[in-house]
């Protein structure tokens, strides 16, 4: 099911270059694609951490490299997250002007990449998957782009094979810093050569580096963001639905598969800077969002803000950080496609999407400012979307990271300023809500149509997971705590004894000098 998973959209992309109709096909292959990975979802075993659904080819027994696939508590919520999200776009696509079997052929091998990515255990192809999904990305900004598709393109192009270039030298480093005996691009054996402490502390550091500055860069971190709000502006409709809601999660993804297991030392060492360069992500970004003034513009940049939320929770290294971090990926991935495809549907009615030309759309689209209010509330975090139980998750684990120190810790500080991000977002979300669809609406836009009924079933997909996973988010932390707990949970519940140890010790210690003898009195 795993492989079918993978390869139904990518065999179908193959069919579409051959000639088959494309939309119906493409349509077909994603509706697949999501009752896959629905039947995964609710098949996995959440109290097994392992890797399920495990299937493997040999390719080099020489090199130790197999085509093996599976499914944890983590990658299936990314799986269903990227089916989710490909079926919408394809569905937002409509049709295409200009070779429309290439662009729908796009959007599948975009798909395919990033499931295969997420479904990968082994590292080359795990690597191999998404540089499969970044080539379409160009190509779809390149050519069926709006205005300043081509600079948008070249510049996407350039960063992200940056970040890949510096990602594979840290990919190739962590498999070079084991003992010959423990290579392996088997992510499980990595990750338990890792556990065994067989990677350096020096060695880990390095890695972590490169891959926290190759991830960031596929990601936008901080600095290296200027890249997505420009190619999201640019990009078609559906391109720009699947790059920031699955195929921007990669990096994030990356991190939490990699560098968090294996690479603790390293992520310890390192914190400080991550943290600097998320505030810059919440902080700097969510000002800049602010003074924004077009609507596709400001939703690249709240994009790339909410990323230093996940970052938040990565960086605090604890099980209830991270799982709050994976539930927000999940959730920002739905909240910005739907707000993306609403968008490119204003786009496609008014030719314009910069506010002052905008204003009232919803008296004659009411479904669509409903929709787009909807979208906005819950990437403003508002109670009962997945958005608010993920960044609830992330603010009460970063903060409660060094809790035992005693004092003002510099992630209380990270979380006490990362709140105010809540705020930003709520001003240029309620912002962009109220001159786009409230207001004076002009001459030229009384008798734009609405969202036709075809287009309200993916709107009403995305809002009701939205909804679903906000109302019943342990459906993700029953999956994702396993996943991480096995390494996370003992780092805490060690630390927590200790503590708790000294307390009782301080406390019992004396009485037990004055204890009878022969009753048994022990600290535990």
């Amino acid at each position: 099911m795993v492989l079918f998973t993978i390869f139904c959209p990518i065999v179908a992309a193959v069919l579409i270059m051959l000639g088959t109709p494309a939309r119906k096909t493409a349509l077909a292959a994603s509706a697949l694609t999501f009752v896959a990975a629905l039947f995964l979802f609710a098949s996995l075993d959440h109290v097994n951490a392992d890797f399920q659904h495990v299937t493997s080819f040999s390719i080099s027994p020489e090199w130790r490299l197999s085509f093996t696939t599976g499914v944890d508590g983590l990658s299936v919520i990314m799986v269903l997250l990227a089916s989710i999200v490909t079926l919408t776009a394809v569905w937002f696509a409509g049709a295409i002007e200009r070779n429309e079997n290439a662009f729908y052929a796009c959007l599948l091998f975009i798909s395919g990449g990033a499931i295969g990515a997420f479904a990968s255990i082994d590292l080359f192809f795990f690597y191999a998957f998404h540089e499969l999904a970044l080539i379409p990305t160009f190509l779809l900004i390149g050519i069926w782009g709006s205005e300043n598709r081509v600079a948008a393109a070249w510049k996407i192009t350039i960063y992200l094979a940056i970040g890949s270039f510096i990602l594979l030298l840290g990919l190739i480093l962590l498999y070079q810093s084991l003992p010959l005996p423990s290579r392996s691009f088997d992510i499980r054996v990595l990750r338990t050569a890792a556990g065994m402490g067989q990677i350096a502390p020096e060695a880990q550091r390095h890695v972590y580096l490169l891959l926290l500055i190759g991830f960031g860069i596929l990601i936008s971190l901080f600095p290296f963001h200027t890249w997505a709000p420009e190619a999201y502006a640019a990009a078609p409709a559906p391109a720009a639905m699947l790059h920031a809601g699955v195929l921007k999660k990669f990096g994030l993804y990356g991190l939490l598969r990699l560098a968090v297991p294996m690479l603790p030392e390293g992520a310890r060492h390192w914190a400080i800077l991550l943290i600097v360069l998320l505030l810059g992500n919440i902080i700097y970004v969510g000002l800049v969002t602010i003074a924004q003034k077009r609507l596709d513009w400001m939703l690249g940049y709240s994009s790339v803000m909410h990323m230093g939320y996940v970052f938040l929770g990565i960086a605090s290294f604890g099980v209830l950080g991270v799982t709050g971090a994976v539930v927000l990926m999940f959730a920002h991935g739905l909240s910005i496609a739907l707000l993306f495809g609403i968008a490119g549907e204003l786009r496609r009615r008014t030719g314009t999407l910069a506010f002052d030309e905008l204003g009232g759309l919803a008296r004659v689209m009411p479904f669509a400012g409903l929709a787009f209010g909807v979208g906005v509330f819950a990437a403003i975090g508002l109670p009962g979307f997945a958005n608010f139980a993920g960044e609830i998750m992330i603010f009460f684990g970063a903060f409660r990271n060094g809790w035992e120190i005693g004092r003002f810790h510099i992630f209380q500080i990270a979380t006490v300023l990362a709140l105010w991000g809540v705020v930003l977002s709520t001003v240029y979300m309620l912002r962009a809500y109220r001159k786009t669809f409230m207001g004076t609406i002009r001459e030229q836009w009384q008798k734009l149509p609405d969202l036709s009924p075809g287009l309200r079933v993916p709107v009403t997909l995305l809002v009701a997971a939205l909804l679903c996973f906000g109302f019943f988010p342990q459906f993700f932390v029953r999956n994702v705590a396993p996943t991480f707990g096995t390494f996370l949970s003992a780092k805490s519940d060690t630390q927590a004894c200790s503590h708790g140890a000294m307390r009782r010790l301080q406390t019992v210690g004396p009485a037990r000098e004055h204890a009878p003898q022969g009753r048994g009195y022990s600290i535990r």
